[in-house]
């Protein structure tokens, strides 16, 4: 059923988190250190386990192509939001808006897969620590972040290409700050049910699939720690994985919220909410989860900058 006079949209416009110009001011400083923050931080993250050969294993390997990715997805959507905020304009062209979502997609799924393959490799570490090397080998490793790229680009391209394929209509206006893939298929002159469908069991089959590995992995891991005898022991194993369960349980959190509901109790607010600490606040909080939770970072953290400061002087 058409819902208006059918248009060729050259441009969006991304209605962003407030129309207040004092807010808008506010959110342009929170977000800029937000950015610099999550960006600066996992650069950090690669060139000290770049730079220190004892971080050379396949934990150390999942996070630096983690930092990689939380790069890439903090610059997919907050730089745009932070120009359109300082130049007071809300537009993006049509075309930008598609390789906008493409990238967003791309990236967070990928941070799903690396989140999984890390999840399977603490697993591995804590419950079958004989034969670790054996199994964590570099060629899986390896294996899996290439996998990992692959399917989460033609995951992304998918939804591109159906996106392609609707008619918007004369309300090209997003209430997000970004092509949130939800928000644009509202947008549709065409019944988006298909693209809604695709959406929702591309989710459960690429979301749902790693997620039971992942969920699998943890229960492993904590029947294998409560078996352990002494406290210290214990402690020392939950160690090796809090900072990853915090990570897993701050993306998922608000992740599943957006894209494992129907689409029809959706609210931009929330939603827009909701992507904030999925896209932004996990990004940014990622290379310090990482780094004050993990002695071995702490220590590697500590020897680079000292190197640093010797070289510059």
């Amino acid at each position: 059923m058409e819902k208006g006079n059918q248009t060729a949209v050259s441009e969006f416009f991304l209605l962003g988190l407030s129309d207040r110009v004092e807010q808008r001011q506010l959110l342009f400083v929170l977000f800029l250190w937000m950015f610099l923050l999550g960006f600066l931080g996992s650069l950090l993250i690669v060139l000290v386990i770049g730079s220190d050969s004892h971080l050379h294993t396949p934990m150390y390997f999942f996070l630096t192509n983690l930092s990689l990715a939380d790069i890439c997805f903090l610059s997919t959507t907050v730089p745009k939001m932070l120009v359109n905020i300082q130049t007071h304009s809300k537009s993006i062209t049509y075309a930008g808006c598609m390789v906008q979502m493409y990238f967003f997609i791309l990236f967070g799924s990928l941070d799903h897969f690396l989140l999984t393959g890390m999840a399977y490799d603490r697993y591995v570490a804590i419950c079958h620590p004989l034969h670790y090397t054996t199994i964590m080998s570099p060629w899986l490793c390896a294996l899996t972040v290439a996998g990992s790229w692959i399917i989460s680009s033609l995951h992304a391209l998918t939804h591109t290409l159906m996106v392609l394929r609707i008619s918007f209509c004369a309300d090209n206006k997003i209430h997000h700050f970004f092509c949130e893939p939800i928000q644009i298929i509202k947008l549709s002159c065409t019944d988006p049910l298909v693209n809604e469908i695709l959406l929702f069991v591309l989710g459960a089959l690429l979301g749902l699939g790693p997620l039971t590995g992942l969920l699998f992995s943890y229960n492993r891991i904590f029947s294998t720690i409560l078996r352990i005898p002494s406290a210290r022991g214990r402690y020392k194993a939950f160690s090796t994985c809090g900072s990853h369960l915090s990570v897993v349980s701050l993306f998922y959190g608000t992740a599943l919220g957006v894209y494992f509901s129907p689409p029809s109790t959706h609210t931009a607010r929330r939603d827009s909410i909701a992507s904030v600490m999925y896209s932004v606040v996990t990004p940014m909080l990622n290379p310090f989860i990482y780094s004050l939770r993990n002695k071995d970072m702490k220590a590697a953290l500590r020897k680079f900058i000292s190197r640093k400061s010797v070289s510059t002087q």
